[in-house]
């Protein structure tokens, strides 16, 4: 081999290991990039998980950020759908959500627990969209988890453009990933590479 392909291929090497370190370093950061807190209209809080970002949408209504909680429906399994049509009571994520924050002392009044379901963040995105159009919301604070606030903030604000509406994404406190430190565990790598794989198709034009 010639030295100068040999001095190319160890640039390479060396390109390659450097852009590594600096993703690993810094990839989980980058995903979790929130809007500091103002007041809002409403705390909308997406689907994905049965109570960590629930309880921060509700650490927000409480700390008076907003006076309305909007619940995403989420996308329900094949299997409910099978226990409901046998008759069989399976309380959907949103009617649980909904139940525990009745119970934390959220009044009813103050809970929008919307029907049907979404499929993906960009659906969600429209969901908001519909609300924001018939209630003339200005402000919205959108809740998801730590890796998840990159891709929300493009889909929401993208959804948004010509509303008027602001939005703020929040990552949940009660989200136990670490972001900094990604690659150490299997949970957040699977998560957090999902996320980037998410995000470039968003960013293509591709993503839902």
């Amino acid at each position: 081999m010639r030295p100068s392909v040999r001095r190319s291929l160890f640039v390479l090497v060396v390109l390659f290991a450097i852009g590594t370190a600096v993703f690993l370093i810094y990839g989980g950061r980058y995903l979790q990039s929130e809007d500091p807190l103002q007041k809002a209209d409403a705390v909308f809080i997406l689907a994905g998980t049965r109570a960590e970002r629930m309880l921060e949408g509700y650490e927000l209504y409480k700390a008076g950020y907003a006076p309305v909680l909007l619940l995403s429906p989420g996308r329900p399994e094949p299997g409910e759908r099978i226990l409901k049509e046998r008759g069989i009571s399976f309380p959907l994520e949103a009617e649980q959500q909904r139940d525990a924050l009745l119970q934390s002392g959220v009044p009813a009044q103050a809970l929008i627990a919307d029907g049907g379901y979404v499929d993906n963040t960009a659906q969600e995105a429209a969901l908001l969209r519909r609300y924001v159009q018939a209630r003339g919301w200005k402000r919205v604070i959108v809740v998801t988890s730590k890796f998840h606030v990159r891709r929300t903030s493009f889909a929401f604000r993208r959804e948004m453009n010509g509303t008027g509406c602001e939005i703020l994404v929040r990552a949940s406190r009660y989200d136990v990933a670490d972001p900094a430190k990604w690659w150490r565990t299997r949970a957040d790598f699977r998560y957090g590479f999902s996320e980037w794989q998410k995000l470039v198709a968003y960013r293509l034009g591709v993503g839902g």
